[in-house]
């Protein structure tokens, strides 16, 4: 399923629907940020996704995160919550979803990483090399507020 974000656009859909998201601000040793190049819109992403019946908010950064990139994690604090009417988006199915999105701090723990039906590409990226890549504006706020360090610890 396609999407497309309208961010501050007078032509933006209204939206329909709401939903509880994660994203992941993961860096390895090296200060690296761990990022995907999306299937559904081809933008380079943070990894993320939709909080699932049953789940904790930690369960859903780590289901996520080894969904999208192959990488275990563990969460170690909460950077922000980031809701804008302004930003919605619209997915090929109908749904228009008013962006909401809580977004943790994490480390990696194992795995390797691989792509999924979600990210056509998986990579480490230098912050000196996050200028030259696609990011939504939503993306580029949350990465620079991992980057300030802000937020604070999380226990699940």
């Amino acid at each position: 399923m396609a999407r497309t974000d309208h961010y501050r656009s007078s032509t933006a859909p209204t939206a329909n629907s709401i939903v509880v998201a994660v994203t992941a601000f993961i860096q390895d040793e090296q200060g690296r940020l761990l990022l995907i190049r999306r299937t559904d819109n081809d933008l380079y992403a943070i990894p993320g996704g939709a909080l699932e019946l049953g789940e904790t908010l930690t369960q859903t950064v780590q289901r996520e995160v080894m969904e999208e990139t192959g990488i275990d994690v563990e969460v170690t604090g909460m950077i922000g919550v980031y809701s804008d009417p302004d930003h919605v988006i619209e997915f090929t199915d109908g749904e228009v979803r008013q962006e909401f999105s809580i977004c943790f701090r994490a480390n990696p723990t194992g795995g390797e990483p691989r792509t999924s039906n979600e990210s056509k590409e998986v990579l480490w990226v230098a912050p000196a090399d996050l200028d030259g890549l696609n990011i939504h504006p939503s993306i580029r706020l949350r990465i620079q507020h991992g980057m300030d360090n802000r937020g604070e610890p999380y226990y699940s």
